[in-house]
């Protein structure tokens, strides 16, 4: 019967943590989504792109949004729910009713293993397929979709330093009238005219056949204006006008084995590998920051003496202590990224302080000492 009341009590407590968490972390995804989404507004509404590929574009920023967030969402939900308990005077009637620190703490301490398991999940697998799928559709709007999107009458910005005027286009397909300021090279600034052309389709970036044209210069040194005309020329409409260039991968969306084993030609600068190991650790670390701030929590929340109104000072210590460690990772990520002898310390900033709650919170309490017997 024992064994029962506990149950229920831990599926009490669990399913408030839960309910809780799902929906901190599901209002805070949609506001961090709402502020970064707002970057790539302008596709919209200067490059014409619909709804759906801008839903579908920010949408695969969501899984990292998550990761990031889940180990500080963790921490808010368990003092939150635990400080409420308090409060409401039913951890008192649980520790009357038997339960020790540990079977208080057991179902935070669920959460945060189940809450850890998400977290390898998201930073091994879903954060970097999801980037690496957000970096090409990116890549692919920018340098190729933009190209079809040229519409007639109208300046098209193109890139910052590229701008396309077609006067008309007919129903083939022919572009009449085309007028491109090229800007892409600051020493060799152009100026393209031409009677007619057509997007060639099929090609790994986006080109236009121009026909019956001339391309004019301004030489910088001499002053002379140099003009080329030619029968066709074919004009790349990407960002740095390079044909074939390549996309580089971020080491955001590189799996974990590219991470620590780089292949050949992926890393563009050697200094780039200590980042890239770093980023591997940081992936793996990551989860057990879960287990740490939930203990944070608990040692909050399940120690010092009972107060009938709540105090703020304990939760107060917690949360400073969360932002100091959240702090710390970063100016660790840096430093170890120059100086990869230090990616132990990663680790140590993720488990420590875990432990170290652990051992304050769980161990036995001594023993008091006898009194010597009086003779």
């Amino acid at each position: 019967m024992n064994a029962l009341w506990i149950t229920r009590i831990d599926r009490y407590l669990l399913r408030q943590l839960c309910v809780a968490l799902l929906a901190v972390t599901v209002g805070l995804v949609a506001l961090i989504w709402l502020t970064q989404s707002l970057k790539f507004v302008e596709m919209v509404v200067n490059r014409g792109l619909s709804i759906g590929v801008f839903l579908g574009l920010t949408g695969l920023l969501i899984p990292n949004f998550v990761a990031t967030i889940l180990p500080i969402t963790t921490f808010v939900v368990v003092q939150f729910v635990y400080q409420r308990l308090a409060g409401d005077r039913e951890l008192t009637v649980m520790r009357a009713a038997g339960l020790s620190p540990l079977g208080l703490a057991r179902p935070a301490l669920a959460l945060g293993l189940i809450v850890a398991t998400c977290c390898f999940a998201l930073n091994l697998w879903i954060v970097p397929a999801s980037f690496s799928q957000f970096r090409q559709y990116q890549w692919e709007i920018r340098n190729r979709l933009a190209a079809f999107l040229l519409q007639e009458g109208v300046f098209t910005t193109v890139s910052d330093s590229l701008t396309v005027y077609i006067r008309t286009r007919d129903a083939d397909g022919t572009l009449r009238g085309i007028l491109v300021d090229d800007a892409r090279q600051p020493s060799n600034h152009a100026t393209i005219l031409a009677e007619r052309g057509r997007l060639l389709e099929g090609s790994d970036v986006p080109r236009v056949l121009l026909i019956n044209g001339s391309r004019q210069e301004l030489d910088h040194q001499t002053g002379r204006l140099n003009v080329l005309t030619f029968a066709e020329n074919t004009l790349d409409l990407t960002q740095s006008g390079k044909a074939g260039e390549q996309r580089y991968r971020d080491a955001g969306e590189m799996s974990l084995t590219d991470l620590l084993s780089p292949p050949p030609g992926a890393v563009v600068f050697e200094r780039d590998i200590g980042k890239w190991r770093v980023e591997a650790h940081r992936r793996l670390a990551a989860p057990f920051t879960v287990i740490s701030f939930t203990l944070i929590a608990l040692v909050s929340v399940l120690t010092g003496a009972f107060r009938r109104h709540g105090g703020l000072i304990r939760p107060a210590i917690a949360i400073g202590v969360v932002v100091g460690l959240l702090a710390l990772g970063l100016a660790l990520l840096n430093i170890a990224a120059r100086a990869p002898n230090l990616i132990p310390l990663i680790w140590l900033q993720a488990i420590l302080p875990g432990v170290g709650c652990a051992i304050y919170l769980f161990a036995p309490a001594p023993s008091p000492k006898a009194l010597p017997a009086r003779g």
